[in-house]
């Protein structure tokens, strides 16, 4: 039995999803090879930009990619950190913002007596 749901190992077979349908794999592989490219923002800044998105989205393969691929590209920890504080606030404030709902629904309930 694995010690793990994830295996390190699987972050090097990430190309072989091309396996079982190639045309699609493929536009994927095309599309973020597109996206990761230099343009209005540099390779490092959307590295470091990945690197926030993995944690928020709990990817531990991406986070795994990105940290190292960051390194490469000479971001330091601080940068790191504070790219992970940035996803951190910014998930942390689209869970309190959805307080909103819930005091709508305090107010129109209590208003109009339960």
């Amino acid at each position: 039995m694995k010690e793990t749901y994830y295996n390190r190992e699987d972050l090097k077979k990430f190309g072989n999803i091309t396996e079982w349908q190639q045309e699609l794999g493929d536009k994927f592989f095309d599309y973020y090879t597109s996206v990761f490219k230099e343009g209005a923002l540099s390779a490092r800044e959307k590295s470091l930009i990945a690197l926030a998105v993995a944690h928020t989205i709990q990817c531990p393969y991406c986070i795994d990619a990105y940290t190292s691929d960051g390194l490469k590209r000479g971001i330091d920890e601080e940068e790191m950190m504070e790219a992970l504080h940035v996803a951190g606030a910014i998930r942390g404030g689209a869970s309190l913002v959805h307080g909103v709902q819930m005091m709508n629904q305090v107010k129109e309930k209590v208003m109009q007596g339960g």
